[in-house]
């Protein structure tokens, strides 16, 4: 007698190949996530380098808008400053008293400088004469800023670094006692600004009309 054997077919997947499949998917869901954050960083950085390049041209514009600023040339220089720490009051508001030109210098320099802490995460700038330039009658300022990307307060330890992209090298050594190399830890943007004298009219009396050319 004969007795027939049943035979059982599995159906269905077992628990392993499920977690298998579970594990890729988590890890092709984590490469698209790295992915987007890359991305997003990038563009983060690329949006904070055009906002310092426009703070730049902004220095540009208030200089041209100085008819003595190539006179005062060397009062625009200033060096970094301690994190978080506001941008100097100048003594004299040249938005309501007739400043003299150096006066009129330090107030745009403390404008702009207040401007670029409100603008960028630990925003601050060095302004120095440019090197090589001609010492007796120098036309060029060197301009670099700086910012932290992903932080909101300033380093402490070796442990607050983050992996960030830092402009590091020694384009000028030191010019006016400042260091122009960028900062560890920080994100910079470095620009030159050439300064040309202009001549700037006036009312001298009656019709006449005369011009103030610096230099001449």
């Amino acid at each position: 007698m004969r007795f027939a054997k049943s035979l059982h077919h599995q159906s269905g997947i077992t628990l392993i190949e499920s977690l298998v499949a579970i594990v890729v998917a988590a890890l092709g869901i984590l490469g698209i996530l790295g992915v987007q954050m890359r991305t997003l960083t990038d563009t983060q950085t690329t949006v904070r380098r055009a906002q310092a390049i426009r703070l730049i041209e902004d220095l540009g514009e208030r200089m041209k808008a100085h008819p003595n600023a190539l006179l005062t040339l060397g009062s625009y220089a200033s060096a970094w400053t301690t994190p978080s720490t506001p941008a100097p009051t100048p003594s004299v508001n040249c938005a309501t008293t007739a400043c003299s030109s150096t006066q009129l210098t330090t107030y745009d320099v403390a404008q702009w400088l207040g401007t670029v802490q409100r603008t960028l995460p630990l925003g601050d700038a060095t302004i120095f004469l440019a090197q090589g330039d001609d010492a007796a009658n120098p036309r060029q300022l060197g301009v670099m800023i700086r910012w932290r990307e992903n932080e909101s307060v300033a380093k402490t330890s070796d442990s607050d670094d983050q992996d960030v992209t830092s402009y590091r090298g020694a384009i000028n050594t030191a010019i006016g006692g400042g260091n122009t190399t960028c900062p560890n830890g920080f994100t910079c943007h470095l620009q030159y600004l050439p300064v040309s004298a202009r001549c700037a009219p006036y009312d001298a009396g009656g019709s006449a009309k005369m011009y103030y050319c610096p230099g001449a």
